[in-house]
């Protein structure tokens, strides 16, 4: 009788530890790719304060932004170092793992980090479209002028619309400033948006920012008597008739300000390009 009891016993802690083992959950934390270089911060902006950061290696140099508490802002120690890591976790107790790597030109500088988004980097799924992404914003660069008339100037600074190119759900824009002048060119910034052609009187304007999802090219600066060329990958959109696409460039420190009005007869040609 007491071994029937030992044996029931027995078998009564397994089925007991089965049901509990079936009852406990793993969920797995994928680590998102990310870029950083020597000579460029890359910033990471979340919802909430930062709390903790840990660095996989010394390669990593990491910083709070001055005054702000969810920025964090990274550079490399090194060119070329190996893949490492990086673990943050958020004042909501949120952690986000990332995967690092050095890059001489991040796709990405700024990435910002919704309050309820599963994947922040949901766009790039993964290193391989990332760098298919750079690939094909290197070969656009060099490519002669395809679009013509889309063109802005001030006081011997100018930019033109050189080129359209379209990839899967990425629309890849091609544009040359030109500085003619002695003096350089600072860049305060290039940005995208969509306004309304038309407006009734003492409205607001009615504009969208669209955030570039790469750019190729030193947006820092012209010199003097020089050009350079930028490719920015954005989202594919198209437009309705009452809307236009502004290409705006503000000089830092200056009055050379720039904008390109690109409007929807010129996006729907822009020209398809392969891997």
């Amino acid at each position: 009788m007491n071994k029937l009891r030992r044996i029931l016993s027995v078998m009564l802690l397994i089925v007991s530890g089965r049901a509990f083992s079936q009852n406990v959950q793993m969920f797995v934390i994928e680590p998102l790719p990310l870029e950083i270089t020597l000579h460029k911060t890359t910033n990471l902006i979340f919802p909430y304060q930062v709390k903790s950061v840990d660095k996989g290696s010394r390669d990593i140099l990491a910083q709070k932004a001055k005054g702000v508490g969810n920025i964090l802002q990274l550079k490399a120690a090194r060119a070329d170092f190996p893949t490492t890591n990086l673990t943050v976790v958020t004042a909501e107790g949120k952690l986000y793992s990332f995967t690092v790597n050095y890059a001489a030109e991040p796709l990405q500088l700024n990435i910002e980090f919704s309050d309820n988004e599963q994947n922040p980097d949901a766009f790039f799924e993964d290193g391989k479209n990332q760098a298919k992404v750079r690939k094909l914003a290197e070969r656009i660069s060099p490519e002669s002028r395809m679009v013509k008339g889309v063109k802005d100037q001030s006081y011997q600074a100018e930019i033109h619309l050189n080129g359209l190119y379209i990839h899967d759900e990425i629309i890849f824009y091609q544009l040359e400033m030109q500085n003619r002048s002695q003096v350089s060119y600072d860049v305060q910034s290039m940005r995208f948006f969509i306004r309304d052609r038309k407006r009734a009187r003492r409205s607001a304007v009615q504009e969208t920012e669209i955030k570039p999802l790469y750019v190729h090219g030193d947006t820092t600066a012209i010199a003097g008597e020089s050009k350079h060329t930028f490719v920015f990958a954005l989202p594919k959109f198209t437009l309705e008739d009452k809307k236009y696409l502004a290409i705006q460039v503000m000089e830092k420190n200056g009055g050379r300000h720039l904008e390109l009005d690109v409007f929807n007869r010129t996006i729907v040609r822009a020209k398809p390009i392969s891997e």
